[in-house]
């Protein structure tokens, strides 16, 4: 298997202490917030509820997880990011 790199912006790279991680592909997109939660627990309440998510910088919707997603997976080379909303002021 090969693998896609996830980034990692604002309050999500806090989260993480990292900006980017690399998991292994293909992924359907349902399954993404549930990998991302058993790796960094709490992340969902405190993190990706209120994210965006791209794969290859094009915006997806995130699937609830016992849903098929429409299909989508992550393919291996993909780059997929969580971006946080930002607060301008």
């Amino acid at each position: 298997m090969t693998k896609f790199v996830l980034l990692y912006f604002a309050s999500a790279a806090r989260y993480t202490k990292k900006d980017s991680d690399e998991f292994e592909a293909p992924l359907p997109l349902s399954k993404l917030f549930g990998l991302l939660e058993r790796t960094y627990p709490g992340i969902t309440s405190q993190v990706l509820e209120s994210s965006a998510v791209t794969i290859n910088q094009v915006y997806v919707d995130v699937p609830e997880p016992d849903t098929e997603g429409g299909g989508v997976v992550i393919n291996p080379t993909d780059e997929v990011a969580i971006i946080p909303p930002v607060s301008s002021g």
